[in-house]
């Protein structure tokens, strides 16, 4: 086992069994160092790790915000990791897609069980939003995948909308790149608004198998027609 890997174990340990928390800051690189019998280098390198992993947040510097601190921030470098592999095409787009209806259509059947009215009334607003006939394609993208996000949320499961959210930001420039691609996009976009709509009121009538139904249609339809599949 490198030192790093050692620095990295025993700081997960140590998170596990809550020795150290959300917020906590991580002891300093020469006490880190001293505890565990290596060099300050390798505390750098598995704070950067860490780092990279969404897990501490680190500042420069002397002063009282400087260090490393314990957050929770999977999401950016999950989308990092899909965009790259994205682009590697090692990640079909094809397979993006299945994932997206596995997710999302047990999400809506959860979400018509348990989400509660609020939550619902905020996906509602993003739909407000996107009524806009003005709107541009990039900012109508932006909305959709926000509500398309908030849709997932609403079944309350945190691991599931982080893979959802990172998935929509991982494609969100390949789907940019189809939009000229689509026949007409008034039109793309006119049923785009009438589907999620319809996926939103068959979650707030409690019929999840139709919201299923409905929203592994939409998701196929526009990925069919910006031939993104």
């Amino acid at each position: 086992m490198k030192a790093y890997e050692l620095v990295l174990e025993r700081l997960e340990a140590d998170i596990a069994e809550q020795r150290l928390r959300l917020g906590d800051r991580l002891p300093g690189e020469r006490a880190l160092a001293e505890r565990l019998g290596v060099s300050r280098t390798s505390v750098r390198e598995a704070i950067r790790v860490l780092e990279v992993m969404g897990v501490v947040r680190t500042a420069a510097g002397s002063g009282p915000d400087a260090g490393a601190v314990i957050v929770a921030e999977p999401r950016a470098p999950l989308t990092s990791t899909l965009r790259l592999h994205l682009a590697t095409s090692h990640l079909p787009i094809a397979d993006i897609v299945q994932t997206r209806i596995l997710l999302e259509s047990w999400a809506v059947r959860e979400a018509s069980v348990r989400a509660d009215s609020a939550a619902v009334a905020e996906a509602g607003s993003l739909l407000d939003a996107m009524d806009d006939a003005g709107l541009e394609p990039e900012r109508f993208h932006v909305l959709d995948a926000e509500f398309h996000v908030a849709l997932t949320a609403l079944a309350g499961n945190v691991l599931v909308s982080t893979v959802m959210a990172s998935l929509r930001e991982a494609i969100h420039g390949y789907v940019m790149a189809a939009v000229p691609q689509l026949d007409d996009w008034d039109s793309v976009a006119k049923s785009l608004r009438h589907e999620h709509r319809a996926v939103l009121e068959a979650v707030k009538r409690g019929d999840g198998d139709t919201a299923a139904s409905l929203v592994a249609r939409h998701i196929e339809g526009f990925y069919s027609a910006a031939r993104l599949e």
